[in-house]
């Protein structure tokens, strides 16, 4: 479909894997590679943009609704910001079990808003004590941050071998949208993913697929 739209001087929006889970070098993976498996609720944000739903760590990086809504909109060099405890206040909750729970193990407090082995893992980096009363403010302010601004650079996506649309395609400005044929081409049409259209999750990219396809067929 690009080859025959690029023919007939059609405009090509840059193509690119979308939806789909991103990848990360190393170092990272090697540091993410125990949580392999676990999914977290967690808002997603790349700029301005972000989304609520699961994430899933995997041994290739990041996966899960979240993260394949946010990988439309991610681009190479970029980082993005998870919030793992969306809603959840977590300074207040510890400073406040510092001071009505002391002898309770942090990794118990924070296992209550995370999976357990994430919060562990968190906990082992920062190097926090085990007990939440001896916690300082500066450490609660780290786990805090670990946990709800968490700042991450991918490397790249899985690509299209576990993309479940393609982002870019011919032009929009270019097709007649009551008809989908192409304006200074008669009776080329292009429908579905091959044109520069792009959805959520949630069934969407199927419904652009059929609609774009129905319309072209009245029109032929």
């Amino acid at each position: 479909g690009y080859e025959i739209a690029q023919q007939f001087g059609l405009n090509i929006i840059e193509t690119r894997p979308a939806l789909v889970p991103l990848t990360f070098e190393i170092k990272t993976l090697e540091r993410l590679k125990p949580l392999a498996g676990v999914a977290v609720d967690a808002v997603a944000a790349c700029g301005k943009t972000k989304f609520a739903e699961a994430m899933l760590f995997t041994h290739r990086g990041l996966s899960g609704p979240a993260i394949l809504q946010i990988s439309s909109y991610w681009r190479e060099g970029q980082a993005i910001t998870v919030t793992m405890a969306p809603g959840v206040k977590l300074t207040e909750v510890l400073k406040t079990a510092r001071g009505s729970r002391g002898k309770q193990g942090v990794i118990t407090v924070l296992a209550e808003h995370l999976p357990r082995r994430v919060a562990q893992m968190i906990l082992d980096e920062i190097g926090a004590p085990n007990n939440v009363g001896d916690l300082s403010d500066k450490l609660i302010a780290r786990i805090d941050e670990a946990v709800n601004a968490w700042t991450v650079k991918p490397v790249g996506s899985e690509g299209y071998r576990t993309a479940e649309v393609t982002l870019g395609g011919v032009d929009t400005s270019q097709l007649d949208s009551k008809t989908m044929a192409a304006k200074d081409v008669p009776g080329l049409y292009f429908i579905g993913e091959v044109v520069d259209v792009t959805g959520w999750l949630g069934g969407y990219n199927f419904q652009w697929a059929w609609s774009s396809g129905w319309v072209a067929g009245q029109a032929v």
